[in-house]
């Protein structure tokens, strides 16, 4: 590496842990359906139920994968940073991506909770833009880190009057 290069790193900040519940809680509840529908149909179609059961038990091993793994590793790889300069994002868990925004090309900060959120006490950030590559979103935030991340943007872009497009 050149002495003039410059290197994109992670951001320092991790999700709130609590985040790995709530994610937990969302994937069982996209694996929940699919299991009762399996059950209803073995119990309504009686004459193959070995076939339905080893169907229920594929779901089983990967509902419970899905739902194991999929938020620890979310965990690990969400994180955000917000500097004088940009804020910097990254998301996704099977599909990564890293996205950073200048402060001077803030347009709007809105925080967002659900019922589940509230229920685990997280919060989502969205940080919108002049980019066509779409907002950036902060997942799974603390609702205290987030609420202070929104003031602090709020009041970072209203200090910076530069045109914002």
């Amino acid at each position: 590496m050149e002495g003039n290069e410059v290197r994109l790193r992670p951001p320092r900040h991790l999700v709130s842990r609590k985040a790995i519940g709530y994610w937990t809680l969302r994937a069982l509840g996209g694996w929940l359906p699919i299991a009762a529908g399996q059950v209803i149909w073995m119990l309504d179609d009686r004459g193959h139920v070995p076939w339905h059961l080893a169907g229920l038990i594929l779901t089983g091993v990967l509902g419970a994968a899905h739902v194991i793994v999929m938020p620890r590793w979310r965990f690990r790889v969400h994180r955000w940073e917000v500097t004088p300069e940009a804020v910097y994002t990254q998301s996704g868990w099977f599909d990564q991506e890293r996205r950073i925004a200048p402060i001077s090309r803030i347009q709007t900060v809105d925080s967002e909770r659900g019922p589940f959120e509230r229920l685990f006490g997280l919060a989502n950030v969205t940080v919108t833009t002049a980019s066509a590559a779409g907002p950036l979103k902060i997942r799974g935030l603390d609702l205290e880190a987030a609420e202070r991340l929104v003031d602090h943007l709020t009041e970072g872009t209203a200090a910076d009057r530069s045109d914002a497009t």
